[in-house]
């Protein structure tokens, strides 16, 4: 396949009537990783979800351009991630759409996909940063959120301006698993182990490596 070039979405750009539960993890995974996997495999288990899908995001608003890979790149790396998973599945489906906002990427979905439960998979860094995406609070309005623990952010996340906002709409851990049936606003922190691999750690890791020019 020549550089640059998308394979085929295995997400139907149109939809299709399906039933389920559907993880959404969205992010820019330049590149994926390991940590990546062990978050959507513990979201399959603890949610009792159908499927997690990886939405690899054109671009994301809120990162730099500068040193961000190729979309067919880092959509490769997410699919090496996975290993074969039957029940992780890698998507470019926002370029598909021309989306690159959450809000847009959520309406769609639910439009789309009109017999799937949605959660929205979030780390505690980007619960803590919430506040930063457009239309913040429509999101939550319209699907339930899981966050996921992550190295030196849970404090900060669970003190941070969306989860004082949200407060009256956190579920305790315990009713994870029907966290997907329940209507929003609805979020909960699920205490797991954490990962310590980050995209932007192993770029670093990358760059230090590379022979000298």
């Amino acid at each position: 396949m020549a550089p640059g070039v998308l394979p085929p979405d295995p997400l139907p750009r149109w939809g299709d009537r399906r039933a389920g539960r559907v993880g959404i993890l969205g992010g820019s995974f330049n590149p994926a990783h390991e940590g990546h996997r062990q978050l959507s495999l513990m979201a399959l288990r603890r949610l009792r979800l159908s499927a997690v899908w990886w939405l690899v995001s054109p671009q994301n608003p809120l990162k730099p351009v500068a040193g961000m890979a190729p979309l067919s790149e880092r959509l490769a790396s997410a699919r090496a991630a996975i290993g074969g998973h039957p029940r992780l599945v890698a998507s470019a489906i926002e370029a598909a759409w021309g989306v690159r906002y959450t809000i847009d990427t959520i309406r769609r979905l639910r439009q789309r996909f009109p017999r799937l439960r949605f959660v929205l998979l979030l780390g505690a860094d980007n619960l803590r940063q919430l506040p930063r995406w457009r239309r913040w609070r429509e999101i939550v309005m319209r699907v339930s959120i899981a966050t996921h623990p992550r190295p030196s952010y849970n404090y900060k996340s669970l003190a941070s301006q969306a989860a004082g906002r949200l407060r009256r709409s956190r579920r305790r851990e315990r009713e994870a698993a029907v966290l997907a049936e329940m209507a929003p606003p609805a979020w909960l922190f699920l205490v797991a182990p954490q990962h310590a691999a980050s995209a932007s750690g192993i770029r670093a890791a990358r760059v230090r490596s590379a022979p000298a020019g």
